[in-house]
């Protein structure tokens, strides 16, 4: 079994890093007016370039920014386009955190203009950290269902956008450019990162999306046509991989097995493989990876970004063999169920924590793959 030597690869990572903590006052201090833009980004670049060297020095095949320019992983797509309204909606999704409490998502804008991009939303990030990097290095965008499934059709004006398919055909065409221009600048690793499709799995989500007068299933066929038509026209050599999400706070979104989506997903989508949690029992079991198809690969997210405790490369090498009743051993992979800080704000782990998790996540991936 050789070693691979383009992505997706045996050990991998989600992409986000802590923002070390003079980087988040400094953003702090620039949002509520109190720090000029030229001086936080001029200490985002001197952060970018520590966690793309801890990166490097580890030895990781793949490296990001950290996405340290961003507050938070998926606002790049509002801030990157015209058309939103600063009126807002609630979200019909809610987070469960450890302690049983239940707090709300974001509210939405509301959809009040004909969408347009007006800026890249990841490119200039990685046209920047890219000559820094040693392992392949990987943009990381939110999925286009984002736009979507927090609050569904209720966001859109009818007198802008008949329906949703209409709605959905300017976001294929946004983000189509956005991959033309990430391939003009070199990327040839995209990761999208989907929380809509995943968190349909739980019965108490569907039901919700039910009772705002949609389907569950139609939604899931709706995103994933969206995502196919935004890839029909990829660059040549552009691997893409998806990042299956169910929250990276408390418990989450959703709980519940693949089963639900999987045969649709993991056969339909027009991607080179899943980076899919699998740290708690909140997944499920394996036996949905049994819809995998060849050659797409399941990264199994086995390394917890909640918890300091770490994994046993013996309890690692476990879990991927019960993986491997379903799908071949050399289409499996080993990664963090998501990044260390979906926001700029999300602190839980220090630098050593991180380094200590993918190190794991290496050390693991050498003793199973080489």
């Amino acid at each position: 079994m050789s070693e691979r030597t383009r992505p997706p690869f045996h050990a991998e990572h989600v992409g986000s890093f802590v923002r070390p903590e003079p980087l988040r006052a400094a953003r702090q201090a620039w949002t509520a007016g109190k720090l000029p833009r030229a001086e936080l980004t001029a200490l985002e670049d001197e952060c970018i370039r520590d966690v793309v060297a801890m990166q490097n020095r580890l030895g990781l095949p793949t490296t990001s920014d950290g996405e340290f320019r961003r507050e938070q992983w998926m606002l790049v797509f509002r801030e990157s386009v015209s058309g939103l309204a600063r009126e807002t909606i609630p979200g019909t999704f809610k987070f469960t955190q450890d302690d049983g409490t239940v707090t709300d998502t974001r509210p939405v804008p509301r959809v009040a203009e004909r969408l347009k991009r007006t800026k890249p939303l990841v490119a200039d990030e990685f046209a920047w950290f890219k000559p820094l990097a040693k392992g392949v290095p990987k943009a990381t965008i939110p999925s286009p269902s984002m736009a979507h499934h927090q609050a569904g059709d209720a966001a859109l004006d009818r007198a802008v956008y008949r329906d949703r398919h209409e709605f959905m055909a300017d976001i294929v065409a946004i983000y189509r450019e956005e991959l033309d221009d990430l391939a003009k600048r070199g990327c040839t690793y995209l990761q999208i990162d989907e929380c809509a499709i995943p968190v349909l799995c739980d019965p108490r989500n569907r039901a919700w999306v039910e009772a705002r007068g949609e389907s569950a299933d139609a939604n899931v066929d709706f995103y994933v046509d969206a995502i196919n038509a935004i890839l029909k026209g990829r660059p040549p050599g552009m691997t893409v991989t998806m990042h299956m999400c169910r929250g990276n706070t408390g418990q989450g979104m959703a709980s519940g097995g693949y089963e639900p989506i999987a045969e649709r997903v993991f056969a339909r989508l027009d991607v080179d493989g899943y980076l899919l949690e699998y740290d708690t029992p909140r997944a499920g079991d394996f036996a949905p990876l049994r819809f995998l198809p060849k050659p797409k690969m399941a990264i199994l997210g086995l390394v917890s970004t909640k918890l300091k405790a770490l994994e046993p490369v013996d309890a690692l090498r476990a879990r991927v063999d019960e993986a491997a009743r379903f799908v071949d051993l050399d289409r499996i992979g080993l990664c963090p169920q998501c990044g260390f800080a979906s926001t700029f704000t999300t602190a839980r782990f220090t630098r050593e924590d991180e380094e200590r998790k993918l190190g794991r996540v290496l050390e693991a991936a050498a003793a199973i793959w080489r």
